[in-house]
């Protein structure tokens, strides 16, 4: 078994990569993928502790770029770029690589977005929150994001957005911070095609993850059926690799429907958990939301024969 898709503490998972490693060992993986958003600085840490424990570790990282093909519904009633996020395995990680210089730029977009989000959240009522107590919910200033502002709007303004529960959580994304919510900001102006032609010959293999919550309001299949294989068609012109029809966040029905539609457009079906330990507590490693997640071995072969 193997997970593909797992978050650190050093952006928005609660496990350090040498817990998240410990727990990879327990439930058995025989190899996991740390995909922090925008960063890699969690890979040697995690390497070690894979090390250790005999896990094979595969390069990763979580990002999230825009797709001018297929857009959005803006505000004003137009359209806008698509933000999507994009899962990019066997990365380079020296630091004067291009690939890492553009990570670089997005850190800093995202700085820029989180004070934007601070004062944004301020304006609607938020007044005790500040850019300090949502950085004390994260272990690395550089990884703050959207559930470090969720814990810190629980804990100062419970007023506004109610005891923190399970469902609570999920309802203030919807609510707040989501792309349809009140205090949404954009954060990247960079182009999926953009970050594949930089990664050029560099063997990064890219695959989008969770893409029906990237691209459809639902995921009955009628949506999936009709909307699904055009997106699939475009992405691999595009120079995506796979796209995450193993996803840890869909049932074993809609996971079987885009395992078929995935190979249909001849992409590889990669898959994971998208573990974030306490900041997703219904999310189990290895196994996801519904606890049967299962990702075939084989995944990891045609990733890597893909380089």
């Amino acid at each position: 078994m193997i997970d593909l898709h797992t978050h650190s503490n050093f952006s928005d998972g609660s496990d350090s990569p040498t817990q998240l490693a410990q727990r990879a060992h327990e439930v058995g993986l025989r190899a996991i993928a740390l995909t922090d958003h925008d960063t890699t600085a969690s890979h040697d840490e995690m390497a070690a502790a894979c090390a250790h424990h005999g896990l094979e570790l595969v390069p990763g990282v979580e990002i999230s770029l825009l797709d001018t093909t297929f857009t959005r519904p803006s505000a004003d009633g137009g359209t806008a770029a698509r933000g999507v996020h994009v899962l990019a395995y066997f990365l380079p990680l020296a630091s004067n690589h291009p690939v890492q210089r553009l990570l670089a730029r997005l850190r800093e977009d995202r700085r820029q977005r989180n004070d934007r989000l601070v004062r944004r959240l301020q304006e609607l009522g938020f007044i005790r929150l500040t850019r300090e107590n949502v950085a004390a919910h994260a272990a690395h200033d550089e990884g703050v994001g959207r559930p470090h502002f969720a814990a810190a709007m629980f804990e100062l303004h419970p007023e506004i957005v109610g005891a923190r529960t399970p469902e609570s959580w999920s309802r203030l994304f919807v609510d707040w911070l989501g792309a349809s919510g009140k205090a949404y900001v954009a954060k990247t102006n960079v182009t999926i095609e953009e970050f594949i032609d930089v990664a050029r010959g560099s063997g990064t293999v890219f695959s989008v993850a969770h893409p029906l919550l990237n691209y459809l309001p639902d995921y009955s299949a009628t949506s999936i059926n009709e909307r699904i294989p055009a997106i699939l068609a475009s992405l691999r012109e595009r120079g995506v690799a796979g796209v995450e029809a193993y996803y840890g966040g869909t049932n074993q029905a809609t996971r079987a429907l885009m395992l078929k539609l995935t190979r249909d457009a001849g992409l590889i079906p990669t898959g994971g958990s998208d573990y974030h330990g306490l900041f997703k507590r219904d999310v189990s490693l290895g196994v996801g939301l519904s606890g049967d997640l299962r990702v075939p071995d084989e995944v990891l072969d045609e990733l890597k024969a893909a380089r």
